[in-house]
């Protein structure tokens, strides 16, 4: 009997070290269909522990749904994934007990205060006795709620809901925090305060955002997954998204006379494919856009190009892009 015993805690532990190693999230095929729509395909990634990911997507994209089967909300129809090496349809309370999730519209109990729609999903997760009061003071502590605990919800402004939204999610201290569109519907103050908090939360769990406001991923993320159609179209991190970006290869240049032979010229470049002049500015001035292949710079021969035949140039710039080119380039339907 003692034997038995020893072997299944030292197997426990082995499970214990294995999954301290494994990837906070891992999704393995996961496919979603609602009747004769499919609004998940195929989709597999991983995040991993102490990552900030942006999940981005059109409108419709598949983005919610993911989240909802990996917090357990919805089952897949086929595929599997894991959070904390638990796997989410084989052990679904532990998977769980490793997350917190922040829906887009967060469900609050408006006749409740604050402090006792908080205790009262504490004890819905499973928090009990003094740790009631623990974990409750550290959720509003850290979302700044310590002026709105006894007030009703009711008369909570949208930003502090979505604090009482994510102070909930923090409940039971999760390693995992799933946020579906937490700055939607506030002002720009809201958005920048909401931001600090998900940024300052990020040092101690790992983050799934999902957000249209692609300039606050850059801001805070430093993984970046985009979802269109129900397909995972990328999963990097932004720097490696932008790197071989087409739009790496565009260079815009304004210079003054007949730009037939320039434009000519510039086409029998290799480089280059295709050229482009927008509508001619005041004074004679014309602005072409020249498109080349990633990771080209085509401004040296542009500009020696436009000087052999003494025409004036004022302006010759390359786009550097960022991650709404690599959204725009990934998600578009021409």
């Amino acid at each position: 009997m003692c034997q038995s015993r020893r072997f299944n805690l030292k197997n426990q532990i082995i499970l214990l070290e294995l999954r301290s190693h494994m990837s906070m999230v891992t999704a393995q095929h996961l496919h979603k269909v609602f009747g004769r729509f499919t609004a998940v395909k195929d989709a597999t990634f991983s995040i991993e522990k102490g990552e900030i990911v942006g999940f981005l997507g059109p409108n419709g994209a598949g983005k919610t749904t993911t989240m909802k089967m990996l917090t357990g909300y919805l089952p897949p129809s086929a595929g599997t994934a894991s959070i904390a090496g638990y796997d989410i349809i084989d052990h679904p309370l532990e998977a769980r007990r490793h997350l917190g999730y922040m829906p887009e519209n967060v469900p609050l109990y408006e006749e409740m205060r604050v402090y006792e729609y908080l205790e009262y999903r504490a004890r819905l997760k499973g928090i009990c006795g003094s740790s009631v009061r623990k974990q409750i003071g550290l959720a509003i502590e850290r979302c700044g709620l310590e002026a709105k605990r006894k007030n009703l919800i009711s008369t909570l402004s949208k930003g502090y809901r979505q604090r009482t939204g994510l102070a909930d999610a923090l409940l039971g201290n999760p390693d995992l925090l799933i946020l579906d569109e937490p700055t939607n519907g506030l002002d720009p103050n809201q958005i920048r305060q909401i931001r600090e908090l998900i940024r300052s939360l990020a040092e101690e769990h790992t983050v799934i955002l999902s957000t249209h406001i692609l300039s606050e991923v850059e801001m805070i993320c430093n993984k970046v997954i985009i979802i269109d159609q129900g397909i995972i179209k990328a999963s990097d991190t932004p720097s490696n998204l932008t790197r071989d970006l087409r739009a790496a290869g565009r260079v815009s240049i304004e210079f003054k006379g007949d730009p037939t032979e320039v434009i000519k010229e510039l086409e029998a470049f290799e480089p280059v494919k295709k050229v482009i002049i927008e509508d001619p500015l005041p004074g004679g001035w014309n602005r072409i856009l020249v498109r080349a292949e990633p990771g080209t710079d085509t401004r040296e021969k542009a500009a020696a190009i436009i000087a052999a035949h003494g025409l004036p140039m004022r302006h010759i710039y390359r786009h550097i892009p960022n991650l709404e080119n690599v959204f725009v380039e990934m998600t578009r339907r021409d």
